[in-house]
């Protein structure tokens, strides 16, 4: 029985049970009071209904990790496709109670994963080294260290899954990781794809506005939408680096309308709306060598 301290009278002049006390009821009864609350966001990510897996190498003192993703019962994969995401590269890619931990979900390359695989395409989505988790800043994106990282990962994820070949792929500020990466081991990355590739100096760094495309010998694939919102990567720059580079542009058109800040990835820069007709179009150039026809739904 409950005593008159448990309850308090409200304006109509009925009695309630004061909010303590109503939720340990509720607790002992086994409702649950957050009826606002919705399953952990990670529970309704698609990718995750594919094996995934967190590989991480441990390198003096600090690890670098890989989100690896699969279609169930392949074994042995041709192609790897390496992600770096957009800004700001910093997964915080972590196991907890066996299971994936990770940010930056929303970003287009990892919402998208899934649609690069078949059964002999493999991906891993790459976090930044645990020591630069406060920073991870383009300059040093383009050091030594960083591309020593990045192989260091591949070469584990290639001895567990038998991958042959890799395809470095940034999206947006990732681009300037993937971009430095793939010039720095061009014996590890066959192919490099660009996609909304930040061209225009910011207060993170030069993005790709100096690089020295001689220094890349891997094949080269540009992507951009051609409504790109965002200033740093405006889809005229697209069409001049590629000029520049002498490399293939691949042009996205239309999609979902975009929500959010222009440069974030729910917009025209994340190709929302169009991520899987993206996405198979860069699968196929790696496959084929081909560049396919422009991109729209």
């Amino acid at each position: 029985m409950r005593k008159s301290s448990d309850w308090v009278r409200v304006s109509n002049g009925q009695r309630c049970l004061r909010l303590p006390v109503l939720l340990a009821v509720l607790l002992a009864a086994g409702i649950p009071h957050g009826l606002g609350q919705e399953p952990e966001a990670q529970a309704r990510d698609p990718n995750l209904a594919n094996p995934t897996q967190v590989v991480t190498v441990s390198v003096k003192g600090y690890t670098v990790a890989g989100l690896v993703t699969y279609l169930k019962d392949a074994k042995a994969f041709k192609h790897g496709i390496a992600l770096f995401p957009g800004h700001p590269g910093i997964m915080k890619l972590r196991e907890e109670n066996g299971q994936p931990r990770f940010e930056l979900r929303g970003n287009f390359l990892v919402r998208s994963r899934r649609h690069w695989l078949d059964g002999e395409t493999l991906v891993v989505v790459i976090d930044a080294p645990s020591d630069q988790w406060a920073t991870f800043t383009q300059a040093f994106r383009e050091t030594p260290r960083y591309g020593a990282d990045v192989a260091a990962l591949l070469r584990e994820v290639a001895r567990r899954h038998a991958v042959e070949e890799w395809t470095f792929v940034g999206t947006s500020e990732g681009s300037v990781s993937a971009f430095h990466a793939a010039r720095m081991d061009p014996q590890l990355a066959r192919r490099t794809i660009l996609t909304s590739s930040v061209f225009q100096p910011s207060g993170n760094g030069p993005g790709l506005s100096a690089a020295n495309w001689d220094k890349l010998s891997s094949r080269l694939l540009w992507v951009h939408h051609e409504s790109d919102p965002c200033r740093y990567t405006p889809y005229r720059d697209a069409q001049r680096f590629a000029e520049r580079s002498k490399s293939p542009l691949l042009t996205v058109r239309g999609g979902a309308p975009g929500r959010g800040d222009p440069c974030q990835a729910l917009t025209a820069h994340g190709f929302v709306g169009v991520e899987r007709e993206t996405v198979l179009a860069m699968r196929s150039w790696v496959k084929t060598g081909v560049v396919p026809p422009d991109v729209a739904p």
